[in-house]
């Protein structure tokens, strides 16, 4: 008899937004916004789901990120950090089994 296979998905679309809230305990339940500056065009590369409920998506100008949204918070992307934490849950990953395939776009 077969093991049956196992798909675990993880949707890490709000990455960013939840390193930034977990980082910073003053965002936690915030409109967190990560990205460009609105004042630069910017662009929105990630939010929170606080944000989302205003209507704010990734690829977003940022401007127009704050007009559907005008008390969130914005933050400048930390990808180093993203980068390291990212390095850490694929350990945790390879410790159950080495089948990991990540998106080609991560």
């Amino acid at each position: 008899m077969t093991t049956p296979h196992k798909i675990i998905h993880l949707d890490m679309d709000a990455f960013y937004a939840a390193v930034e809230q977990r980082d910073f305990p003053e965002y936690h339940g915030q409109p967190v916004i990560v990205g460009g500056d609105p004042d630069r065009r910017g662009v929105v590369a990630t939010c929170s789901y606080e944000a989302r409920r205003f209507g704010v998506r990734s690829a977003m100008s940022a401007a127009r990120a704050r007009q559907l949204c005008p008390q969130a918070i914005f933050v400048r992307p930390r990808f180093a950090v993203y980068r390291q934490i990212s390095q850490t849950l694929h350990t945790i990953f390879r410790r159950y089994t080495l089948q990991v395939e990540p998106s080609p776009d991560a």
